[in-house]
């Protein structure tokens, strides 16, 4: 959905010019979920017949947590293999992942909405991006009422299928709001090693990890950060510090 997306654009005093496109992860980086991705998982796991306390479910449960940020349905592919079991795995997970939604089990990261409304008052257009489906992300949005928040929100589906570590949805949010003159004027930020991997494959020139979700400082340098933040709510005053 593309509302009134910014084509604005600020030089700099030295000719370059400014990070004009953020494009920001959403679950542990402006969305506090509260390891909801491993209860959904454990629900999914049970569709397909893994025994909660069982070895197999540890290492795939371990799996899960060292791909936070990937596309879930790749995730599944992985784990499960046949097409059909990671499919009906996606769905099962999708389906437990929004009723904790809708029980009310999410909310934003102190500070984040205030973030992104920074960063849109400094004339940035703020994409909002995903390893969930749609119908979780909307589900998210709705709960937080943070449908016409951005112009833009994008799932790995709405930019080919493959998500993250991919660089896909940086790309996308790059060539679908057209407001930046090129990928070096991006600044991407994500909880997780794939937010930051994403972000350094597609060529934006910030790339800051927080500290908010899913892996740690260690974790997001090893990946290519170029800042680690304790939260997202720093991020307007490092890339205005940048220019």
């Amino acid at each position: 959905m593309v509302n009134e997306l910014s084509t604005h654009r600020t030089h700099r005093t030295d000719g370059t010019r400014r990070t004009d496109l953020v494009v920001l992860d959403m679950a542990g980086t402006t969305v506090a979920d509260g390891g909801l991705v491993e209860q959904a998982f454990a629900a999914a796991a049970r569709e397909v017949g893994v025994e909660p306390d069982s070895a197999g479910h540890a290492a795939k449960l371990e799996y899960v947590r060292a791909t936070m940020g990937e596309s879930k349905i790749s995730v599944f592919r992985h784990l499960f293999g046949e097409e059909s079991l990671a499919q009906q795995a996606n769905t099962a997970f999708e389906k437990a992942y929004g009723t904790l939604v809708d029980a009310g089990r999410i909310a934003p990261v102190p500070g984040a909405r205030e973030a992104i409304e920074e960063l849109k008052q400094d004339g940035r257009t703020v994409v909002l991006t995903t390893g969930f489906a749609r119908v979780t992300q909307d589900a998210i949005l709705d709960a937080l009422g943070w449908r016409d928040l951005v112009g833009l929100t994008l799932c790995p589906a709405d930019a080919g299928g493959r998500g993250r570590p991919y660089p896909d949805m940086v790309l996308a949010a790059f060539l679908r709001t057209g407001a930046a003159d090129g990928v070096r004027n991006v600044a991407v930020a994500g909880d997780t090693a794939y937010d930051v991997l994403s972000g350094v494959r597609a060529g934006a020139s910030v790339v800051a990890g927080v500290l908010t979700g899913a892996h740690g400082d260690a974790a997001l340098r090893e990946a290519g950060a170029t800042h680690v933040l304790g939260s997202v709510a720093e991020l307007p005053a490092i890339l205005r510090g940048l220019g």
